[in-house]
């Protein structure tokens, strides 16, 4: 059976931890009707103010294994100790229901998106410089100095292999609202 004719479009919105990607999304959702995110399934536990089902689908970590042995997912992967992944289902779910699904996954699941020839629209949020993104990861507090560090060395790898991105994006510090504005546009393009 042929896949159904999707209605609606994709698009992946990355940017390294710290860059974003969350408040841009919560906007836009705001801004386009019939929009939705796509929600990502984990293994890891949910946090006491995350809902299955809205942030998350939780699963345990043997579940997720066999749903990768089944083939379920488009992408997935492993990060700080934890699964996390898209299942065809819930993708193809969103993409029939609704105009607009947004995601933020990260740069191998948008090249795993490629490499599974699903049509998207791609945007990079680049953070204006990686002293503002240092002192971002740090304002969510509680976060120990070589973590901050490490995530710093991903943010830095994350741009590099961003050059593949549709559109990239400099979300200037302070200027949410502009670059809530830059990507509204970008999508709108895409949509028409």
């Amino acid at each position: 059976n042929m896949v159904k004719k999707q209605n609606g479009k994709l698009v992946i919105i990355s940017s390294p931890s710290g860059g974003g990607k969350d408040s841009v999304i919560k906007a836009l959702l705001k801004i386009f009707p019939n929009s939705t995110r796509l929600i990502t399934t984990t293994s890891r536990a949910p946090r006491p103010d995350q809902k299955e089902g809205v942030d998350y689908y939780f699963i345990s970590p043997q579940e997720f294994q066999k749903k990768i042995e089944d083939g379920k997912f488009v992408e997935y992967n492993f990060y700080a100790g934890n699964f996390y992944g898209t299942e065809k289902k819930i993708l193809e779910e969103s993409l029939k229901n609704k105009d607009l699904v947004l995601t933020q996954i990260e740069v191998n699941g948008k090249h795993n998106f490629d490499k599974a020839k699903i049509p998207h629209l791609s945007i990079f949020l680049l953070p204006e410089n990686l002293k503002f993104l240092k002192k971002r990861i740090k304002n969510r507090g509680g976060i120990p100095e070589e973590l901050i560090k490490k995530r710093l060395e991903i943010a830095k790898e994350e741009i590099k292999q961003s050059n593949d991105y549709d559109e990239k994006i400099i979300n200037y510090e302070g200027k949410l609202e502009e670059t809530i504005k830059k990507v509204t546009k970008t999508i709108r393009n895409y949509l028409k």
